[in-house]
């Protein structure tokens, strides 16, 4: 049952209306703002019914007031001194309606359950969009597609832990987007995140980067630093391209991972640290252990809790959610007309192979907004190699007395230019579709419908 609190300081429209309401409501009454402020601090009220005048104080204070708390009331004013100006203002400052008197006890009946549905339905809008946001994006990386829902529940399940993550993919796949997912739902979002880039630093420069130095350790060490380690302390640590750290710095940060300590370069003092570590690699960590390239047993302190994120050509069905997020930015950054697409456009995106992943599709549909004066991409503003232009130039097709015959037959000749791909790529159906500019499902496809080139 809802629960409604009367503010009159009047008694009898007070006790009028608690009698009147009661049979369907939980009624509270108060003759003032102080008890009115009682009952708001310690019961939860759905609907606050308040006169204008209340002795000395004025009711609007108290819809301010009811109006700046967590879970706020529906606020009706009632007055005695009813005019234009005194219903707009109250609906300024958040009054949901406003009744003069004397009150229509049926009409203001009406008007509480109205009110009441409609937030009702608000509240079921709000928790449908949460639900909607949270299947299509986690802190803003887009996808809807079934090979991105793993990586959904992953990051959702890893975040609140203290649990190393290791991350793998393709170059472009999004692993920072990961990385920041995780970050914001750790518990520790307003601590830092601090990144390291593992392959642009030599290994005496990744390991100073990593752990800090004291003056004079090495040639050139002029001032003591901080590590990187050190400045996440009690917050989360990512270091890009794990991979291709050098033997001597993946000892120290095996140590650092498994006592929570570490040692600045050319000291002795043991530091403490809280730190949450996230690597991500595009590299097969197995095969460098295998190859005697990466320690095993650093490799399993990183492989906690491991998230692989799929190519894009592996979930072409995010690639229009994702081209539409991306037009939107950057039609605003560019101060452009662009609001979509053309239907042959996205054609050419959904056939794309994408060997550059996300990142590709980004700079693709940059490329498109930046080309377009008019408030649609078409095909003739995207990049030639989304066009298909780009295509390489196969050994020739042989010609034989019936193509002579039928020399623009699209159906043999698109047979023959994917066998002439697939003979170039020695039957590798992934690369073979990069050289055609189509996707390997709309390769597999065309292979399907076609036996002929299954020979």
């Amino acid at each position: 049952m809802h629960t409604i609190l009367i503010v009159d300081d009047e008694k009898n429209t007070r006790e009028g209306l608690r009698l009147s309401l009661e049979e369907d409501f939980d009624v509270y009454v108060s003759a003032n703002i102080k008890g009115a402020n009682d009952v708001l601090q310690n019961e939860t009220v759905d609907v606050l019914v308040t006169d204008l005048r209340l002795g000395a104080d004025d009711g609007m204070d108290l819809i301010k007031s009811a109006l700046s708390m967590p879970n706020s009331p529906i606020c009706i004013m009632m007055t005695a001194y009813g005019s234009v100006d005194t219903a707009v203002e109250a609906m300024k400052r958040g009054a949901y309606h406003f009744v003069t008197k004397p009150l229509n006890i049926d009409q203001l009946e009406i008007l509480i359950k109205r009110a009441l549905n409609t937030r009702s339905l608000k509240e079921e809008n709000t928790q449908l969009k949460k639900q909607v946001e949270k299947k299509f994006t986690i802190s803003n990386i887009l996808g809807h597609s079934a090979a991105m829902q793993p990586v959904f529940e992953a990051i959702e399940q890893v975040a609140p832990s203290k649990a190393t993550v290791l991350i793998d993919g393709e170059n472009g796949t999004g692993k920072e987007l990961v990385v920041k997912a995780i970050h914001n739902l750790s518990g520790r979002p307003k601590s830092k995140l601090i990144t390291v880039h593992c392959a642009a630093l030599s290994p005496q420069l990744l390991e100073s980067e990593l752990f800090g130095h004291e003056r004079g350790a090495f040639t050139g060490a002029t001032e003591k630093r901080i590590g990187r380690f050190e400045q996440a302390d009690g917050g989360t640590l990512f270091l890009d391209e794990i991979g291709e750290i050098d033997p001597s710095t993946q000892v120290k940060l095996l140590r650092a991972l498994g006592e929570r300590t570490i040692e600045r370069v050319g000291g002795n003092k043991t530091i403490n640290i809280d730190v949450r570590l996230i690597v991500a690699t595009n590299r097969n960590i197995p095969e460098l252990v295998a190859a005697g390239e990466f320690r095993e047993d650093l490799f399993y302190r990183l492989n906690v809790v491991r998230i692989t994120l799929p190519p894009l050509n592996e979930r072409i069905e995010d690639i229009p959610l994702l081209a539409n997020a991306f037009l939107k930015e950057f039609a605003k950054e560019n101060n452009k007309p662009v609001k979509e697409l053309s239907s042959e456009a996205m054609r050419a995106l959904n056939n794309h192979a994408w060997p550059g992943n996300v990142r590709e599709l980004r700079t693709t549909i940059e490329h498109g907004v930046v080309m377009s004066n008019s408030a649609k991409i078409t095909l003739r503003h995207l990049p030639a190699s989304i066009r298909g232009e780009s295509i390489v130039n196969i050994n020739p097709i042989s010609t034989t007395s019936e193509d002579k015959e039928q020399p623009f037959n699209l159906e043999k000749s698109e047979t023959k230019l994917i066998m002439a791909a697939l003979n170039h790529t020695n039957g590798n159906r992934t690369e073979a579709a990069k050289l055609l500019g189509i996707s390997r499902r709309t390769l597999q496809r065309k292979i399907k419908d076609d036996p002929i080139k299954e020979e």
